[in-house]
């Protein structure tokens, strides 16, 4: 039932709210040399778990991979549809239920005020959901994942793909704005 109700979720084009709140971190292996990498492919259908939440909306993965190419192609990089290619990108996925517990009132007596009552207010409780996008960087000379790129945030629902495109567009360029590593400090 979980996994119904993440697929009909992502169905209705849900994505990362603003990039204002979208939280991003990335780490990376000191032992690449990533100035060596020139071309990059994607996964053949073969090579992507088809239980990832991403993996299983193709219209979501479709707009995921084509911000993630337009970063890279920014980049100076370049996608091979087939041939030797020095990295792959992998992109995937997840979604979880969140709570925020809010706590008001108080006073000035503490816990204890007259106005608010015994208790000292009130609580305020909000469910939401956070997603989170991978971007995985994975050298294909050793098969070992070389740079990874999260990015954190809220879900929202979209009506308008365009404006869906755009948000994405955006999310992407902060999750892959550390890669290659360097280079925002260039």
């Amino acid at each position: 039932m979980r996994s119904i109700l993440l697929s009909s979720m992502f169905a209705l084009l849900l994505i990362l709210t603003s990039c204002s709140s979208l939280i991003v971190r990335h780490d990376y292996d000191r032992e690449y040399n990533f100035n060596q990498y020139k071309t990059y492919r994607w996964p053949a259908d073969s090579e992507i778990d088809k239980n990832d939440v991403l993996a299983r909306n193709s219209l979501v993965y479709k707009r995921v991979q084509a911000a993630v190419d337009k970063e890279l192609k920014a980049k100076g990089f370049t996608l091979q549809e087939s041939g030797e290619t020095d990295f792959v990108v992998v992109a995937h996925a997840g979604v979880k239920d969140k709570m925020q517990i809010h706590q008001y009132g108080g006073g000035r007596y503490g816990w204890y005020d007259p106005w608010w009552g015994p208790y000292g207010g009130y609580t305020d409780v909000s469910y939401y959901q956070e997603g989170t996008l991978v971007i995985d960087i994975v050298d294909l000379k050793s098969k070992e994942l070389a740079w990874r790129g999260t990015g954190s945030g809220v879900v929202k629902e979209y009506n308008n793909p365009d404006k869906m495109q755009k948000d994405l567009n955006a999310a992407v360029a902060k999750v892959l704005a550390n890669f290659p590593p360097g280079a925002a400090t260039k």
